[in-house]
């Protein structure tokens, strides 16, 4: 783990930027009051290089002057699965991304839901099954609990019609355990509130969310595509707006995922896009917007991006991902500032 942080590091350090641009183009369709935006996507069906100004400049100058006129519209239907239930290294991961936690803190409070609590129902109650496991697995009485759960809380449209099954990713995976899970998911976390200190509300929370979620319809999205076509004298420009609605809930009324930190977004914008777009229409430029850009080194790990490459790996098992955390740090190898790990000089 130390010396996956110190070759990060490493890279950072070696790292030159390198300049890019990008160029949007605000549209308006001829003789109507809406805008929208698009993004310059292709040059004579070739990736365009932008790679400095001069070039950025010559095109500018040229898609100024060209005609626009929508290509092509593509209206298309999007899925979108649940996540899995937790698993150590999962649950670590996100209650770093939506709580803040440490992966030390997280198992801790983890420990105190799964030892029980008590809630006046005499002797202490177990809220989560046990939290060191790689395993995605559900125990039938659970799947069949939670499905009648879902039916009866948010109606049939939200329950598939047959339980879903997830796969383990752990390459060294045991499968000794199952998921983590509530015990029983009829205490949902509002109604027993009262019973948790903050902390273990959050994590159970997240747990039973995380868990209804699995178990419930994918979330469906409408999304349409414009293609944009200027026809320069030198060159042919495509430009691009991409867009969605959501059409049907699904699982998201009840979770959605936190972003990954430090990837990207590949995926292009969720643009709004005027409704009367036709085919063949003409589009008036309002105005064009190249933008600079520069490559960025990769990111030092957070303590969940850190777990994540370390599962991916097969380095540690589920019980001691947070005392390699929590070891490096102590011993003065690693320091963690603004959730960012970086090595010391020892």
């Amino acid at each position: 783990a130390l010396r996956l942080i110190v070759e990060r590091e490493r890279e950072i350090e070696a790292f030159v930027p390198v300049e890019y641009w990008s160029i949007g183009a605000e549209l308006t369709p001829k003789g109507k009051k809406t805008k929208y935006m698009t993004k310059l996507a292709r040059i004579d069906d070739a990736e365009p290089d932008l790679s400095n100004k001069e070039t950025v400049d010559g095109y500018l100058i040229e898609i100024e002057a060209a005609p626009f006129s929508i290509n092509k519209i593509k209206r298309s239907e999007r899925r979108r699965k649940p996540s899995a239930p937790f698993i150590t290294s999962t649950l670590q991961q996100e209650a770093s991304r939506k709580l803040g936690y440490t992966a030390r803190r997280t198992m801790m409070i983890a420990q105190q839901l799964y030892e029980g609590l008590d809630f006046g129902e005499g002797g202490a109650t177990g809220l989560i099954t046990y939290m060191r496991t790689d395993s995605t697995n559900i125990a039938e009485v659970a799947q069949k609990e939670t499905r009648d759960f879902i039916k009866q809380t948010y109606g049939g449209d939200f329950l598939p019609e047959t339980a879903p099954v997830y796969k383990t990713r752990a390459v060294s995976a045991q499968e000794a355990h199952e998921a983590i899970r509530p015990t029983s998911v009829v205490r949902q976390p509002e109604k027993i509130k009262e019973f948790l200190s903050p902390e273990q509300f959050k994590l159970y929370q997240l747990i039973w969310q995380r868990f209804v979620a699995s178990q419930m319809e994918s979330a469906v999205y409408d999304t349409l595509s414009v293609e944009v076509n200027a026809a320069g004298i030198q060159h042919n420009y495509l430009l691009r707006a991409s867009g969605s609605t959501t059409k049907f809930p699904g699982y998201l009324i009840v979770y959605e995922e936190a972003a990954e930190e430090d990837v990207k977004a590949d995926e292009p914008e969720n643009i709004r896009i005027p409704a009367g777009l036709e085919e063949g229409q003409v589009q008036d430029l309002i105005r064009l917007l190249p933008e600079q850009h520069f490559t960025q080194p990769p990111p030092r790990f957070t303590e969940a991006t850190l777990v994540q490459v370390l599962e991916e790996y097969g380095i540690g098992r589920p019980s001691t991902y947070a005392p390699i955390l929590s070891t490096i740090q102590q011993r003065g190898y690693v320091l963690r500032e603004a959730k960012r790990l970086s090595p010391t000089e020892t």
